[in-house]
């Protein structure tokens, strides 16, 4: 396979330790709307968007009067009391800038917020090497529909066969796999191989993709 042009880029888990966050401010947010519910059920949701989590969790809609005031009531909670301590992986920025270098264009396709995708971007200290931003907003439904991946691929204005996404969930790797767009992942997240073994190649996190970049995907080998 040829290097790509386009590298679409998922942000919790891939590039900035959150998984965990973002499953402790779900239970918080639950547990202040009267129900609770166990953390490891959350975590393993964690990397599909709020439409498909809140109603896993609860019953209840995204879209109906209590399921918006919980959507904003989590995202006040995850970037007040959880972004703050929340660290970038080992060499995020440095592997972006590699694709930068490359003349890889980087577009961001992640099932968060328009709020909380800004506040991760800046959390992870990346926010100004990203050309293109694609969040829950722009797609009707979160991974692992292919909505957001192909959302990101008019934003890069590229075949499917001219990206690769970079993720951390089998959510990615799904939603990727539907959109007709390789995926290469990442066990930072969380995840182990079986759980991402649809993806075309795995490494630890950044710094171990960094580490073998030259034999990876993103070189233009496999």
């Amino acid at each position: 396979m040829s290097r790509p042009r386009a590298v679409i880029l998922d942000v919790d888990g891939t590039l900035i330790d959150t998984n965990d966050a973002h499953a402790h401010a779900w239970v918080e947010v639950c547990h202040e709307f009267g129900h609770d519910v166990p953390f490891g059920k959350v975590r393993e949701m964690i990397g599909m968007g709020g439409d498909r989590v809140l109603p896993g969790l609860t019953g209840l809609l995204e879209e109906s009067e209590v399921g918006q005031e919980m959507k904003e009531r989590r995202g006040t909670i995850f970037r007040e009391r959880y972004l703050p301590s929340c660290q970038p992986f080992p060499c995020a920025r440095e592997l972006l800038e590699r694709f930068r270098d490359d003349g890889l264009q980087l577009v961001v396709a992640t099932s968060a917020s328009k709020d909380d995708m800004a506040a991760l971007l800046e959390a992870a200290g990346v926010a100004d090497l990203v050309d293109a931003k694609t969040s829950s907003s722009d797609a009707d439904n979160s991974k692992p529909s292919p909505d957001i991946v192909q959302a990101a691929l008019q934003n890069a204005g590229c075949d499917p066969s001219e990206a690769i996404m970079l993720g951390d969930t089998p959510y990615d790797v799904e939603a990727s796999g539907r959109a007709g767009v390789r995926c290469v992942a990442l066990r930072c997240g969380g995840w182990d191989d079986d759980a991402l073994s649809a993806a075309v190649a795995i490494y630890q996190d950044p710094a171990d993709l960094l580490a073998h970049y030259d034999s990876s995907p993103f070189a233009g080998n496999h």
